[in-house]
């Protein structure tokens, strides 16, 4: 009994240092925010890092076939077309007669620009008709023109042209006049072709822009038809042709000047100048004519449009001649 007691007392005395131990340990207190300040954070851009220089070479791609094409051809149409109608009782306190009236046209542009050529044709084509009550249809407008020209570049502004004009209309002229007892009476002054021109020419053209240019026909030749010999009994001077012939050819001087240009992204401005000198008359028989088209879009499709044309040609009429035409219709442009 006496031998088990040390080894007994040596066990109780170790429970017990273990037991003041661990109390100790459970009564302190771990501040992690105070460990937070021996943190040791990784220093940034720890890793080394290498650049590499950039070397370009040349490299050729064989290329078998292009994947667009270059067009030289450019073109344009345009198509107007205007309707205005009146009407008016019968018993109307202010007067007035009952009317319709239609006028369209046609204008159609193709170039081809390849230097040194350069290549136009422009076709106009205009046509009016008004029908009041009482004195039957007439027209209010009616020209066929057709322009052509081919052009080899000399310098930046000069070029050495040659060209092809075709005017004339489409349907018989009437002068309107009265006789003693107060009826109208009309007149046949003019027809297809009666009078119709024909005009080459070759010269010299100044191109500064592209929307103005000048030709100096140096070399012109023009023949003026009348192919109706019955027109003379109402108009004497058969414009030019001599009585009993349906063609004259003259030889002369001929100056075109055109400008043609947007004025504003709603505006548009189109005007003529043609002079004409005979080399074999006096320079009282030189002509003038202007032709001018100003056209102002009120939306995609309607347009306000003004055209005029001033004349003065001995052989037609010995004064001034003009005309004015203000619409408000249709005008479709493509492209």
């Amino acid at each position: 009994m006496f031998k088990t007691t040390p080894g007994l007392l040596f066990f109780i005395l170790l429970g017990a240092a273990l037991s003041a131990s661990a109390q100790k340990t459970d009564s302190l207190k771990v501040d992690t925010n105070q460990l937070n300040k021996y943190r040791i954070e990784p220093v940034k851009n720890a890793l080394p890092f290498r650049f590499r220089e950039v070397q370009i070479h040349r490299q050729e791609v064989p290329v078998t076939m292009l994947d667009y094409r270059v067009s030289y051809w450019h073109k344009s149409i345009l198509f107007g077309l205007n309707f205005s109608q009146s009407a008016f009782s019968s018993n109307y306190s202010a007067g007035g007669i009952s009317a319709i009236a239609l006028g369209g046209n046609f204008d159609y542009k193709i170039e081809y620009n390849k230097a040194p050529l350069d290549f136009t044709s422009e076709l106009a084509l205009l046509y009016g008709i008004s029908k009041n009550k009482g004195q039957g249809s007439r027209k209010t407008n009616d020209r066929i023109f057709w322009d052509n020209k081919i052009a080899s570049q000399l310098s930046k502004h000069w070029f050495f042209f040659g060209s092809l004009t075709f005017e004339s209309q489409f349907d018989k002229g009437f002068n309107y006049t009265t006789d003693s007892v107060g009826r109208s009476v009309s007149q046949l002054i003019s027809n297809f072709m009666s009078p119709g021109y024909l005009t080459e020419s070759v010269g010299f053209e100044f191109k500064p822009s592209k929307f103005f240019d000048l030709r100096l026909g140096t070399g012109t030749a023009r023949q003026t038809f009348v192919l109706d010999t019955t027109i003379y009994h109402n108009q004497p001077s058969n414009y030019g042709v001599p009585i009993g012939k349906r063609v004259l050819n003259e030889l002369a001087f001929q100056a075109v000047a055109v400008f043609d240009k947007d004025l504003s992204k709603t505006t548009h401005l189109n005007a003529r100048y043609a002079l004409f000198v005979p080399y074999k008359q006096g320079l009282s028989y030189t002509s003038h004519r202007v032709d001018a088209v100003f056209t102002s879009k009120v939306s995609r499709l309607i347009a306000f449009t003004v055209n005029g044309t001033f004349l003065y040609d001995k052989n037609t009429s010995p004064k001034v001649q003009g005309t004015e035409g203000l619409a408000l219709g249709v005008v479709y442009k493509f492209p």
